[in-house]
């Protein structure tokens, strides 16, 4: 049998090398306009530079020329063909660029499949893989929105990826022996596969696994296809295994890019280097590697990296945020209400009657003799008008109430004692003024799900408070369930919920807060946040304790079910604080499972959990198998046996919670790390860390973070 492979490249280096890509028709974007502008009506590239090539906006600090964008990462090109017509924006003169955004940091571009192809009648097989490369320049494999791919029928391929500081080789395996079962829509390893990619990544290349692949599927599944695809709005479609269609084809890729390498802190001293310099901009730090990006302040919108490039926003052009007996009136970044008259301002857009000026108004009238009838008619009109506003903001409040299901949260909080004493429900009007009206300077991170704000109380307390960004009744249940998980947890590593708001339509969730990042941020990092074995190590044993108690000494069970780096936080001691808890679910103490709907993060997911739908508390043994193992040689292999015990396929031959726990105690033991003299037997691995600062300082070293890790996946 004749085979043939060939390996292509993909080089996106500020210094290029010699490097082939084939600019294919997108499978998933049609471009609409055919023409490139030559001036710059919307104000998004640098004055007299084209902002848009085949209608793709391309905004500074990107720019089609050299002279047009911030420096050569930047540069697009856009060639001119016959008819007055345009190619598509290239980035690096061969990839193309599909939308780019200057909020997120981020640019769409067309990646290439991968494949993997069998010819019936010629008995051939042609294998075309790829290589990118992103090392060197300002841009990044983004980890959230990518996933590696894999689409066939026993097809086994890999993804060797390569960040600044380590290699990573992720694994998927597509199998199907036949036609029948294949769903369209589910990439859950029948026919389509899928994992998470390792955070920033620079460097991809795809390969297949030759020995894997089966020729009794060649008759009716005669390709293999892998590829790193932005896997939003994608849908696997059965024809896909039956078909070479795919060759030659391209799927959408998001990659993160930022400003320089430095963090806003040291790029503000350089001043003539600084790129945000439009007067109403904010700097904020790249979650997706070094450098930072630029954002209009809260009020005001455009770029702004050009001078002058964020304009106020007139939030009483489209609709009238005041109240109905309210005037909007728009001002430098925000806005205004005034209220007829009658009425007073009684808060930032509301009005009420204003009681003092009717009494007033009737009191003249009668001392006017305008009658004694007339002084009733206006307080009962007044009294009426009164009411209905009342009853108009009550019904309000009670609808939000009660679509956050706040009857059940009242029941619930005056139900558990505990709860009682350390949970709170909080006014909107109290978080508001904790984040200055929810300030985009207070953020903390963003998510799928929601936005974390940093507040500070009345009285003085720092918190962490979460807003949902989607109004959705599943976005409801997450809250509540969360509520109702914490509410029963008391352990000294697991985050605390301090409270929530119940009066507005979208749900808040109020924790302490916790400044020292999530697990994941420390172990991609280098110099002072980088972790030592031994902080790793005694992170992996306090998570270990936290599950086990939700396994097996709460009041009621409690199943993660999403159990990932980014949910392990870190305070300033670097104690492990587990968050995120809402897709965990409840069991009864006796209950060894429970049948339930798939949910969690691909990559992390029990796989045996995925195809039967029967969660257990094996499903977080699996997730927490998920850690690197790293130097000192002596004990990698102790970790690495206990890793690979908790990845097994099947959950009866995975260890408990408890087991793993003390595996990682024995592990820690043998380190012979002793406490401070002067601290009680009591206190936690990371408070004996962190010894001399609360000895000291008499300070509680328990607090709140967040994040997550990617998959760390052993290639052939």
């Amino acid at each position: 049998m004749d085979k043939s492979h060939k390996t292509k490249r993909i080089s996106l280096q500020a210094v290029r090398t010699t490097y082939t890509i084939v600019a294919l028709s997108h499978l998933l974007i049609v471009l609409a306009s055919k023409s490139a502008n030559t001036n710059n009506p919307s104000g998004i590239a640098l004055p007299g530079c084209p902002d848009s090539c085949n209608g793709v906006p391309i905004p500074y600090p990107f720019g089609i020329g050299r002279s047009c964008c911030l420096s050569e990462d930047f540069e697009v090109s856009c060639n001119a063909t016959t008819n007055d017509t345009y190619t598509d924006p290239y980035l690096f003169g061969t990839v193309p660029i599909l939308n780019i955004s200057i909020t997120l940091g981020q640019a769409r571009i067309s990646n290439p499949i991968s494949y993997q192809c069998y010819n019936i009648s010629t008995k051939e097989e042609e294998t075309i893989t790829y290589y990118a490369m992103l090392s060197g320049s300002s841009f990044r494999f983004n980890d959230n929105k990518n996933k590696f791919m894999v689409i066939g029928c026993d097809t086994l391929a890999f993804a060797s990826f390569s960040t600044d500081q380590n290699s990573i080789s992720v694994g998927c395996s597509s199998r199907c022996s036949n036609l029948q079962g294949l769903t369209n829509g589910s990439c859950s390893g029948l026919g389509c596969c899928q994992t998470v990619i390792p955070k920033g990544t620079t460097i991809i290349h795809v390969d297949f696994d030759a020995s894997y692949n089966n020729s009794n599927v060649h008759s009716f599944s005669p390709c293999g296809y892998a590829m790193l695809m932005e896997d939003d709005g994608f849908m696997f479609d059965t024809t896909y295994i039956t078909t070479d269609d795919l060759k030659g084809r391209e799927m959408p890729l998001v990659i993160d890019w930022a400003i320089g390498n430095t963090a806003c802190d040291v790029a503000q001293n350089n001043r003539s280097a600084y790129a945000c310099i439009s007067s109403n901009s904010v700097c904020l730090n790249s979650s997706g590697g070094p450098g930072y990006l630029c954002n209009c302040s809260h009020g005001y919108q455009g770029n702004p990296y050009l001078d002058g490039g964020c304009q106020d926003v007139d939030e009483c052009a489209n609709n009238n945020p005041c109240s109905k007996h309210g005037k909007c009136h728009n001002t430098d970044g925000g806005y205004r209400c005034s209220c007829h008259f009658g009425w007073r301002i009684k808060t930032y857009n509301e009005c009420e009657l204003n009681l003092q000026l009717v009494i007033g108004i009737t009191i003249a009238v009668a001392v006017c003799g305008a009658g004694t009838m007339l002084v009733p008619l206006i307080l009962a009109i007044w009294t009426i008008l009164r009411r209905q506003e009342v009853r108009r903001n009550e019904k309000i409040k009670q609808k939000y109430f009660n679509q956050n299901q706040g009857l059940l949260q009242q029941q619930l909080m005056s139900s558990t004692e505990d709860t009682t004493g350390r949970m709170k429900i909080f006014s909107l009007e109290e978080l508001e003024k904790a984040t200055n009206k929810f300030d985009q300077a207070r953020i903390l991170g963003c998510g799928g799900h929601g936005t974390v704000y940093k507040g500070i109380l009345s009285d003085l307390r720092v918190v962490a408070i979460k807003r949902s960004n989607i109004i959705t009744q599943s976005e409801i249940d997450q809250f509540i369930n969360e509520v109702v998980i914490l509410s029963q947890i008391n352990h000294r590593n697991v985050v605390k919920l301090l409270g929530c708001c119940l009066e507005t339509e979208v749900p808040l969730l109020v924790y302490e807060f916790i400044s020292n990042g999530t697990l994941s941020d420390h172990l991609h990092a280098q110099g002072e946040l980088s972790l030592s074995w031994k902080d790793q190590i005694r992170i992996s044993l306090e998570t270990a304790r936290a599950v086990s108690y939700l396994h097996s000494a709460a009041s009621m069970s409690v199943f993660h079910r999403d159990l990932k780096c980014s949910n392990i936080l870190l305070d300033d001691c670097l104690i492990a604080k587990l968050s995120d808890f809402g897709t965990s679910k409840s069991v009864h103490i006796d209950q060894t499972g429970v049948t339930t709907l798939i949910q969690g993060t691909y990559g992390y997911l029990d796989p045996e959990y995925y195809h039967t739908g029967r969660l257990t508390e094996k499903s977080d043994v699996y997730s927490f198998g998920w850690r690197r193992g790293q130097n000192p040689k002596e004990q990698i292999e102790e970790v690495a046996v206990l890793a690979e015990r908790c990845l097994r396929l099947r959950g009866e031959e995975r260890p408990g919670m408890k087991e793993v726990a003390m595996r990682l105690e024995m592990i820690w033991d043998s380190k012979k790390v002793s406490a401070h003299p002067s601290l009680s037997p009591s206190q936690s691995l990371g408070e004996q860390r962190c010894d001399l600062k609360i000895v000291e300082a008499g300070e509680d070293s328990s607090s709140l973070p967040n994040e997550k890790l990617s998959s760390v996946k052993v290639g052939r």
